[in-house]
């Protein structure tokens, strides 16, 4: 662990659980109810929703670099953080006082722009206080606690707007945002270690540790982290839609069961990562992080060709159970395999927000995909075919990816050059 007093890190933690719980809510904004919330309350049509959802989107994968950049760069790290969380709070806010499609649109890039702070903020965080050694079980918790948040926030969400109707997102994530607040600031600033934050690492670990960080082409140069943003691609554009098109696929058999019935996945399926971004948080040191990688692209050609068995709505919905534990892998192993890339090199969280971009990407072509083919040869093909994408990614991944692990040993540290160091001297 990084920080040389115990107490103060124990702190740290508990404060680190509690932002990655109220974050869950805050770190998407209104997220899927802005639709249902512009169409029922506001009365706009599909097409200007759908146009103000795309505004907001691009916004989000223009700043995913940057803010990786600027997280790297900054000793302010909970301020930016605080920041952020009210930018996206006062924004989505706004809605109900700004109606209009410009302010709508307007605000919802900023608040999308905005929520990509938190990623690359939350494991700088996490990194710069418990160190690479302890990075991978704190990364599975971290998980854990905004998976919970998540279930939660979308309960009360779902209980609070059967009685009292769309707007009553509005005061929820309001108090969320409050209490992802003082969560943010109970960490203490002195136990973050700003070097370790962005991949450096301690003076005395090694002694061939880089004086600055890394040239910025280390992104390019670093051929491991570009076949593993292309096999994040892949996974996204693969998982994306699969989730949309179930809901469709119930919707059609009865439009009012088919929201009661997504409603209750989305919750199943939040709390079926739980125990799978702790199981990675516990074993993947000792088990290999390409390992858990390539499991969580193998779930969704079995959860592709388990669509096609049957419409049954109870079967639609417990096949989508599937989705909690390709994401709860993924989303805990991601920032594990960016920092084994990464590390030494300084340019960590800059490095997590380019594969966000690339994940980003492919979950915007993915909707798009799978409409095409639903319209030319039906949803079986669709899921066929979104999951003949993430088949390529594993074999993608099994064939090229290395193995990232770095620490298998407790926290030993291996000598020799990063992958990331070692490309970058072989493109000089």
């Amino acid at each position: 662990m990084s920080s040389s007093n115990p107490d103060q890190a124990r702190r740290a933690g508990c404060a680190l659980d509690a932002a990655n719980f109220f974050l869950a809510d805050v770190r998407d904004g209104l997220g899927p109810y802005l639709a249902v919330y512009l169409l029922t309350e506001q009365h706009w049509d599909e097409a200007r929703i759908g146009l103000v959802m795309s505004i907001a989107t691009i916004a989000g994968i223009l700043a995913q670099t940057p803010a990786g950049a600027l997280i790297d760069a900054t000793r302010a790290k909970r301020l930016v953080m605080v920041i952020a969380a009210v930018m996206v709070t006062l924004a989505s806010l706004s809605l109900p006082i700004f109606p209009a499609f410009l302010p709508v649109a307007l605000s919802q890039g900023i608040a999308q722009a905005a929520a990509v702070i938190f990623p690359p903020s939350i494991a700088a965080v996490s990194l710069g206080i418990f160190g690479p050694a302890a990075f991978t079980r704190r990364i599975g918790r971290n998980e854990t606690f905004n998976h919970a948040g998540n279930a939660v926030a979308a309960g009360l969400a779902g209980l609070s707007a059967y009685w009292f109707g769309p707007t009553v997102v509005f005061y929820l994530l309001g108090a969320m945002a409050i209490a992802s607040l003082l969560s943010i600031l109970a960490i203490p600033e002195r136990a973050i270690d700003h070097d370790l934050a962005r991949g450096l690492h301690d003076a005395d670990a090694d002694d061939s540790r880089p004086d600055r960080p890394s040239g910025f082409a280390v992104l390019l140069t670093c051929r491991p982290l570009l076949v593993f943003a292309i096999c994040v691609l892949l996974f996204h554009l693969s998982n994306a839609a699969m989730l949309p098109l179930v809901g469709q696929k119930l919707a059609l058999q009865d439009k009012n069961m088919g929201t009661s019935l997504m409603s209750a996945c989305i919750v199943a399926a939040q709390l079926v990562m739980v125990p799978f971004a702790m199981l990675v948080g516990a074993r993947a040191d000792r088990w290999g992080h390409k390992r858990f990688f390539l499991a969580a692209l193998l779930i969704l050609p079995l959860r592709g060709v388990l669509y096609t068995l049957s419409d049954n709505p109870f079967w639609l919905v417990g096949v989508q159970l599937l989705d909690g534990v390709g994401a709860g892998i993924f989303g805990a192993i991601f920032p594990v395999i960016v920092a084994d890339l990464m590390r030494d090199t300084g340019r960590f969280n800059v490095a997590q927000g380019a594969v966000i971009t690339a994940q980003s990407i492919g979950a915007a072509l993915s909707t798009t995909l799978a409409g095409l083919v639903v319209v030319g040869a039906g949803y079986g093909a669709a899921f066929l075919t979104l999951g003949a994408v993430a088949a390529i990614g594993a074999v993608v991944c099994f064939v090229v990816l290395p193995e990232t692990r770095q620490i298998a040993d407790g926290g030993a540290r291996p000598k020799g050059k990063t992958a990331a160091t070692a490309s970058a001297i072989a493109a000089e």
